[in-house]
């Protein structure tokens, strides 16, 4: 494939490529541009040009466009997520799945774009009015990762298509295809040239040249904790506003009057989803020592249950994107063998007919964790989940807290007051009481302390890609 630059696709300016793996297999699948400074460029420039017509397009024509955009990745769902399934490995039906949840999110924003309004005051002198407006921020780097590439692309896109601005999108390396994909669905739907433009590449060399581009006005980026706060120090060169949706190591609270096989049903659903591959899921569960036993004895079945896809074939989990992605969950786990952890299910690569190809990690539960072990103090970013004995929730609570992230939070108990103060008492951007359903495309959504910077989805995640201006209206007042 081809990058995709005002509407048409385009090789790299040097010729050179880089391969697109699949992570079950370990098999060349296709190759992307491996693109340089002057694509870079290009696409920048193109989403300028562009920029003048697409903002002065009245909100009611950009949302009758948006939401054609959304019906087309419906209609195109199979072939886009049979894309998405090879370069990822994720199982079929979750990838498909994926494009109809990044498709219900452009909807949403659509919406949320006829309801965004300026206000008039009404307290000027006569003769006087003061308005403020909105008006696009200008043009937009996305810088998207692997592991939800369409959705994680469209908090994004969507929410800078609705308030007026044009796209520049450089996904991961990993899972360039789905997302050159959707440019090209976008252009045959009618999205003008230039509005939406993708280039790939190696994440540092052409991602530095986007975020210190002179010409983009914001970067929107999700990904590790590092990367995140060296494109904050450069955008800050041009002051260029900044959406960062960083790391997570979230803890999950276990209190001793909790329903425990619910707690236990929704930590093992959540905490391995996608094969443990996302910053908000479960990584760390503190349980009161009185249920501490009860909640292994209860979480186990649900985590052994879980069956790995082999290339080719199918089951819950895909592969680990990567050996990066693979050796973390493995070092995470040896560092808390060693230590004296005990690793009541997984903890080994899965190996054999189908699995041989690919980065696959046993689903692994570590019991008796503590703060020595890297399991309960770093992101792992795979299918492990370390368990720490407490004697309160409040104990808990504060080694939850103890920690440089705070992306999201999950609390269990039937005590309503004792809930809602841990929910409040939790520093994360989100917090789950008693179950944990995916975050809502409705309600804001990002963390605190180095899990980020800013919010995305709803009408908050609109509000991201416009500027207040105001503007001050003098007139003669007739006798």
């Amino acid at each position: 494939m081809q990058m995709f630059i005002d509407g048409a696709w385009h090789p790299s300016e040097s010729g050179a490529t880089q391969p697109v793996i699949d992570p079950r297999s370990g098999e060349v699948i296709d190759t992307v541009p491996n693109g340089t400074d002057k694509d870079a460029d290009l696409a920048v420039q193109s989403a300028h040009r562009a920029f003048d017509l697409w903002r002065k397009t009245p909100m009611a024509a950009r949302v009758k466009l948006v939401k054609s955009l959304a019906s087309a990745m419906r209609a195109e769902a199979e072939q886009i997520g049979q894309a998405l399934h090879r370069e990822l490995g994720r199982p079929l039906p979750a990838c498909q799945q994926e494009v109809m949840r990044a498709s219900d999110l452009l909807d949403i924003y659509a919406e949320e774009g006829l309801r965004i309004q300026g206000s008039f005051s009404i307290g000027s002198p006569q003769g006087e009015k003061t308005m403020v407006t909105r008006e696009p921020v200008g043009v937009v780097v996305a810088i998207t990762p692997f592991n939800y590439p369409l959705n994680l692309l469209m908090f994004k896109l969507g929410a800078a298509l609705v308030a007026g601005c044009t796209v520049v999108a450089k996904p991961s390396a990993d899972t360039p295809m789905s997302t050159l994909l959707l440019a090209d669905l976008f252009h045959r739907t009618g999205l003008p040239p230039g509005v939406f433009n993708v280039v790939t590449g190696a994440g540092r060399a052409i991602g530095e040249v986007l975020v210190n581009h002179p010409i983009p006005r914001k970067i929107a980026f999700t990904g590790g904790t590092a990367a995140g706060k060296a494109i904050a120090a450069a955008a800050v060169q041009t002051m260029k506003r900044v959406t960062l949706e960083l790391g997570g190591q979230s803890a999950a609270l276990v209190c001793s009057d909790a329903n425990i096989a619910k707690a236990a049903e929704a930590i093992a659903r959540h905490g391995f989803a996608n094969s443990g591959q996302f910053c908000y899921r479960v990584n760390r569960v503190y349980v009161e020592d009185a249920v501490y036993d009860d909640f292994l004895s209860q979480l186990l079945p649900h985590v052994q249950a879980l069956r790995l896809a082999p290339a080719g074939g199918e089951g819950d989990l895909g592969p680990l994107v990567n050996e990066k992605i693979y050796a973390n969950s493995a070092l995470q786990v040896d560092d808390a063998r060693e230590k004296g952890a005990r690793i009541l299910c997984g903890g080994a690569r899965q190996t054999g007919t189908g699995f041989d190809g690919g980065y696959y990690y046993q689903p692994t539960v570590i019991a008796d964790a503590d703060h020595g072990m890297l399991v309960l103090t770093e992101e792992t970013f795979g299918p492990v989940l370390g368990i720490c004995r407490v004697k309160t929730c409040w104990e808990g609570l504060r080694h939850a807290n103890a920690n440089r992230y705070g992306l999201a939070g999950f609390v269990f108990t039937r005590d309503l007051a004792r809930g809602l103060a841990l929910c409040e008492g939790l520093e994360a951007g989100s917090v789950w009481l008693n179950d944990i359903q995916r975050s809502s495309h409705y309600e804001p959504f990002g963390g605190v302390k180095e899990s980020g910077l800013g919010r995305e989805k709803g009408r908050y995640g609109v509000e991201s890609y416009l500027e207040y201006k105001t503007m001050y209206l003098a007139y003669e007042v007739p006798e």
